[in-house]
């Protein structure tokens, strides 16, 4: 390809002198300017071939040219252009050996140079275009099985519509021939993009669909609202097309679209917001460079953590987890994806005080992601004792190492279940929050640097144990989907976005903050089962039956992010929010006092102060009613409510499992 386009830009440069010279001349070229460019030419045309090289445009894929390549070639031919002008001058018409030629002579070959260098260049996108991209077997590909070609609509004649069609265009051995745009914007409606014209607003897809039969639809809207995926969503099913979408603009990292992103539409896009924006900046100086440990790092949350911490190149990033097959598949992925990335694992349980040390005085760490923790409601309702060995204990251990190595940054990651918590996990969770604030207040009282905070938030989307894959799972077996309450009521986040969020926030964190991410609108439970079983391709209530079972123990109709008692300031982040003083000095005393304990050794003193306090965060817990239409007696609530306490009641009494 070199050689060829050598070939090429020889005989272009040479022929944009010949036809500046006959135009400056009306055809009639004098002698002595013809002699004067023959004499010109060698060294006219090894210059312009060396401002090409260096312009690179002998580097170019000229089979994927773009704007971008428009700028390339401008930029070669003029410093050719100038180099000419300038040998010329200096060395040829100061000894007088030739004739000058007029000065408009390389103005008009500047202008028939880019012509021609363009037009070569872009007649092989085009030669590129019109085969397809499919290589020697390309024709082949492109024309078997004709009756097999699906017609594709895109939703979006925006950049994202526009690199879908793109790249549809550059792989015909896909089948899927776009037939055209949808766009709200009513100004787009009549014109069109890459050939393909735009056909209307969202409410004529119906009848567009029809009338160029389209096969299949595809939303390219990746930084639209949940919102409006879902009214097109509902749109498009009146078609009977098959519906497919691109990832959200968090997912799209580089903001670039190919064929293999394109994918079904999945829940998360119906619950979809305004993409997080990153300040960067901030985050490289806490991370890049530094060593990092991320606690749960085989978890939901602490797997997409070390994926996204990885890209800011720390010094180290080590692993810990107690879950052997956890810790194995992300320290592979880790190492697959980060080769140069140094990220050992570490097989421990955050309970086992001296091997916390140990690994704390092994690395040093810098900044702590402390995302470990015991997290299902109802497992947690039946042993308690775990949550507090866990979740508090387990804690204390990580902030306790921290603080005696010099960490810089340690953020607990939280759940929005330890406001008024009404379930043992949210309540320990709760008693980790403040324990986090305990020893801020503990590191700024002596002097230390460890700046201690929390991330609050809700559900997040594909989690182990959260509704979506069990609601799946459901749905695969042919159903009933289970439900608690039709009223129950969740925040719901994608595990990227809540994270991208965690990472933001410890670039913000000052010590002592609570910070809670916004959540956005909260989904009722019964509505994200119906939009999956639709989402299969099911109606609910016909082909799939939603069956409500009855609240669980721990569980309330509705999540919140903060209570009443708690002071809500802004940061300068629009998605994040700073809770204060959410229980008052009585907590907090009781938190220090459990610091007390554990720092002198007392487990067992610990451990009941723990579980009392637990049971005092869960006194206030609101009774429950059953609901109209709700399996299970409303008479067996009282039980309910009080089997927790009851339950921490008879902890007390068994041998300690700390």
């Amino acid at each position: 390809m070199k050689i060829l386009l050598t070939v090429i830009d020889v005989l272009t440069v040479n022929l944009a002198y010949c036809g500046a010279l006959f135009l400056r001349f009306d055809g009639a070229v004098p002698a002595e300017y013809a002699s004067a460019y023959l004499y010109l030419a060698p060294a006219a045309t090894l210059l312009t071939l060396l401002a090409y090289q260096y312009a690179g445009l002998y580097r170019k894929m000229w089979q994927y040219a773009s704007v971008r390549e428009i700028y390339d070639i401008l930029e070669g031919v003029t410093i050719g252009g100038l180099l000419v002008v300038a040998f010329a001058y200096v060395f040829v018409y100061q000894q007088g050996a030739v004739h000058p030629l007029p000065r408009s002579v390389y103005l008009i070959a500047w202008l028939l140079n880019l012509l021609l260098t363009g037009g070569s260049r872009f007649c092989l996108r085009s030669f590129r275009e019109f085969r397809g991209n499919s290589g020697a077997d390309g024709n082949e590909q492109a024309e078997a099985a004709p009756q097999l070609r699906r017609r594709a609509l895109i939703v979006g004649a925006g950049d994202a519509g526009a690199m879908v069609v793109r790249e549809l265009q550059n792989h015909p051995s896909l089948g899927l021939d776009p037939v055209g745009f949808i766009d709200d914007n009513p100004h787009k409606h009549g014109l069109y993009l890459l050939g393909l014209p735009v056909l209307g607003r969202r409410e004529d897809i119906p009848g567009v669909a029809g009338k160029y039969d389209v096969d299949e639809i595809i939303i390219a809207i990746p930084s639209a609202p949940g919102r409006v995926i879902r009214e097109i969503v509902d749109i498009c099913k009146k078609t009977g097309a098959r519906l497919k979408t691109l990832p959200g603009v968090y997912e799209l990292i580089d903001g670039r679209v190919s064929v293999s992103q394109i994918r079904d539409v999945q829940v998360e896009d119906l619950l979809g917001r305004e993409p997080v924006q990153l300040n960067l900046d901030e985050i490289a100086a806490y991370l890049t460079g530094k060593v990092i440990l991320v606690t749960g790092a085989g978890g939901s949350i602490g797997s997409e953590l070390c994926r996204q911490i990885a890209r800011f190149n720390p010094a180290s990033l080590i692993l810990l987890d107690n879950a052997e097959n956890n810790l194995f598949e992300i320290e592979q992925e880790i190492r697959e994806r980060f080769p140069g990335l140094n990220a050992p694992a570490q097989l421990a349980d955050i309970r086992d005080r001296e091997l916390i040390e140990l690994i704390f005085e092994e690395y040093r760490p810098q900044v702590v992601f402390h995302a470990a923790a015991y997290k299902h409601v109802p497992m947690m309702e039946r042993f308690p004792e775990h949550a507090v060995s866990n979740n508090v204990y387990g804690t204390y251990n990580v902030a306790s190492a921290a603080e005696r190595y010099g960490a810089e940054i340690f953020i607990l990651v939280s759940t929005d279940k330890a406001v008024r918590p009404t379930s043992v996990m949210g309540a320990s969770k709760r008693v980790a929050e403040l324990l986090i604030q305990h020893f801020d207040g503990r590191s700024k009282a002596r002097g230390g640097k460890t700046r201690y905070a929390a991330v609050r938030f809700g559900n997040v989307l594909g989690s182990r144990g959260s509704v979506v894959p069990i609601f799946k799972r459901q749905i695969a077996r042919g159903g009933p989907v289970t439900v608690t309450h039709p009223e129950m009521v969740r925040y719901f986040m994608t595990i990227p976005e809540a994270v991208q969020l965690i990472i933001q926030a410890g670039a913000l964190a000052q010590g002592g903050e609570i910070f809670v991410l916004d959540m956005g609108e909260p989904v009722r439970i019964v509505d994200l089962a119906s939009d999956l079983i639709r989402l299969s391709g099911l109606e609910p209530g016909e082909d799939i039956e939603i069956r409500f079972t009855g609240i669980r123990p721990g569980e309330k109709l509705k999540e919140e992010l903060f209570t009443d008692r708690e002071k809500m300031s802004a940061t300068k982040h629009s998605r994040i929010l700073i809770a204060r003083n959410g229980d008052g000095e009585g907590a907090e005393r009781e938190v220090a006092s459990l610091a007390d304990k554990l720092d002198g050794g007392r487990i067992e003193e610990f451990r009941m102060e723990a579980l009392a306090l637990i049971e005092r965060l869960l006194h206030a817990r609101p009774r429950r009613s059953g609901g109209t239409g709700v399996t299970g007696a409303q008479e067996s609530q009282k039980a309910e409510d009080a089997a927790p306490a009851s339950r921490l009641r008879q902890d007390k009494k068994s041998p300690t499992r700390i």
